[in-house]
């Protein structure tokens, strides 16, 4: 059976805020969650629009790559399958490009993304997501060290292609299994740096 704690972290009850850069403000007039990409057509949520989606309620673990766990963390929002379903994902789709308050992005594979407890939370613990940990709104993928559920998130973007997002261009990991101890760019396997080469290589001949 695999222990709950993943190799190299430290369990608290705690819950530390790491931010890079600034805090946002939340305005409820203008937030707004978008899916673009590959998709049958781009699709945008107002916040009275996003707060009618159905819910879900969640318990999942916390691992951050700074090497501390949360455990039992309960999450209410809206399931990322709902959000994948309306927007009508296209077969060629395999990553999604996770775009964040303010101009962060994160990467992930669309089949991580597709997992049953991943969720765009609005809720934590019963109360509304702090603004600080992510509110109004923030991506859980509780299987990945937690800079992949990116706070204040504002919409996916369906990719053919894995491309890294800001935390991944400046060392860390495209994939970031905390069960694997994926921190870093240096552990990346043959595969993931071929992904790399390729998304630098779109980018160049991007017009």
């Amino acid at each position: 059976m695999q222990p709950r704690l993943p190799p190299g972290q430290v369990l608290t009850k705690k819950w530390p805020v790491l931010t890079y850069g600034e805090t946002p403000r939340f305005d409820p007039a203008t937030w707004t969650f978008r899916c673009s990409g590959l998709i049958r057509q781009p699709i945008t949520w107002t916040w009275p629009d996003f707060l009618q989606l159905p819910r879900i309620e969640l318990t999942s673990d916390v691992h951050c790559v700074t090497r501390w766990s949360r455990f039992d963390n309960r999450w209410e929002g809206v399931a990322v399958s709902e959000i994948l379903r309306r927007a009508g994902v296209l077969s060629e789709a395999v990553a999604v490009m996770v775009h964040a308050d303010p101009d962060y992005t994160t990467n992930l594979l669309l089949s991580d993304l597709e997992d049953e407890d991943t969720l765009l939370a609005i809720k934590h613990d019963g109360v509304d997501l702090p603004v600080d940990h992510g509110g109004p709104c923030r991506l859980v993928v509780p299987k990945l060290y937690f800079w992949k559920s990116a706070k204040w998130v504002r919409g996916f973007e369906l990719l053919d292609h894995n491309a890294p997002g800001f935390w991944e261009v400046n060392g860390y990991h495209l994939r970031a299994d905390p069960w694997q101890e994926e921190r870093y760019a240096a552990q990346e396997t043959n595969a993931m740096q071929r992904m790399r080469a390729e998304s630098a290589r779109r980018r160049r001949a991007a017009p």
